[in-house]
Parts: C-alpha cells; structure tokens; sequence
C-alpha cells in the first residue's frame, strides 16, 4: 500500500491566497490539526492550528513566514509503514504527497491510514492471538513459524515491540486458529515463553467490539 493510494480526496489543500479563517474552518470541518499549504501545484508547507493562533484570523496564509511551516512530505511511492513512521515521529495527523518533481498530488490523513490498517491487515480476521517474551538475540520468526506451521497452523501477521535501553521484546501473534493451546504447547517445549494467549471463542466478542469502535470512531 503506498502513499498514492491513500490519498484522502475528500480533504483540500490550503491554498496560499486563502486565510487564517479558512485554514481553521477546513481544520474543524475534516477533523485534523494540519493543512498542507500549496501556492497552485507547489508544496509550500504544512500549518498547524498553532500557525494561525499565531497571526489575525484574516491575514492571508501568503502573509505567514513560510520558513517556519514543516515541510514533511513524502513520496508517491512511499509504503505505508514508512508513511506511519514519520507521521507518528512527527505528530501529524496529515501528511502531504508529491511527485518526483515535488508537485503536491494529495495528502494521507491519519484517518484514511488508520482505516485502512486496519480493514487491509490480519487483525479483522478470526483467530488467535499470542503475545511471546524473549531476549532480543533470541528472536527468530522463522523458528517461531515452524513451531506454529508443525500445529498445521499459519501466523497471520506479527508485531515486534520493545521499550528503550531494555534487551526483552514481545512478539505479538495472530494465527489463524480459535484454539491456540496446542502452539502455546509446542513453542513452550521449543523455550519460548508465552506471556499471554488470546482464545478466538473467549476474546472474538470484545476484540470485534474494539474493532468496531475503532472504525466508528474514524467515521466521525
């Protein structure tokens, strides 16, 4: 999935001629805190709600110094998770998306890349889920695979996270299996340590009420 691809058309650009008044208007009407700003097909920063507390609500955006604006943008061929990454770094809730050339071509709003995260990966799907403990020299995926595929299951998608300055991370799970306390079984005998499991007829229920309240939440 790439940056092209998620572009938000519902979302416009702030154009350079328009105002403070504007900017915050389509800030309150899409529901984000930023706006790339464009002077026709160039990109000419990114305002936040801060920018225009910071100048009179009907003082053109052109009047704005524009060495202070971001400048984050990314590339049309850009992945998702490079997209994630700099957004998350740089706490924006739109990021734009220009061409080789630098010409603006639309933005990811942090709605459209949540949704389809979500909607696109393996954690709509039915299944298990298990949550592993291990040093990190210790971590490899395709040991863990052969675990899980020797059950005659298939690891759906998985997640590595850890905590600064620590040598412990946690491999999450998903299998596409209800019943995971044969893998939890098989991996503990290999010497894993399972920190926690999720059974799909235990945790579906309250897992699908997340979800739905996730995709709710970005329709809003």
């Amino acid at each position: 999935m790439t940056a092209l691809e998620l572009i938000a058309h519902d979302i416009p650009a702030l154009k350079i001629e328009q105002t403070g008044r504007d900017a915050y208007h389509l800030l309150s009407d899409h529901h984000v805190k930023h706006l790339p700003v464009v002077d026709g097909t160039r990109l000419v920063g990114i305002l936040s709600e801060e920018d225009i507390f910071n100048h009179k609500l009907y003082d053109p955006v052109s009047e704005y110094d524009f060495s202070m604006l971001r400048t984050f943008s990314v590339r049309a061929d850009e992945h998702l998770f490079e997209i994630m990454r700099i957004m998350g770094e740089n706490r924006l809730t739109v990021i734009p998306v220009v061409d080789n050339d630098g010409n603006y071509l639309g933005m990811v709003s942090q709605n459209m890349m949540l949704r389809t995260f979500a909607t696109t990966t393996a954690f709509a799907m039915p299944g298990g889920v298990l949550i592993l403990e291990m040093n990190r020299r210790d971590y490899s995926l395709t040991t863990i695979a052969r675990c899980v595929e020797e059950e005659s299951a298939k690891i759906l998608t998985s997640i590595v996270t850890s905590t600064p300055d620590s040598e412990l991370i946690e491999v999450t799970l998903k299998i596409n299996r209800d019943d995971v306390s044969r893998i939890v079984a098989g991996l503990e005998r290999y010497g894993f340590t399972v920190k926690r499991s999720f059974a799909e007829d235990a945790y579906s229920e309250s897992v699908r009420e997340r979800y739905d309240s996730l995709m709710n939440y970005l329709s809003i």
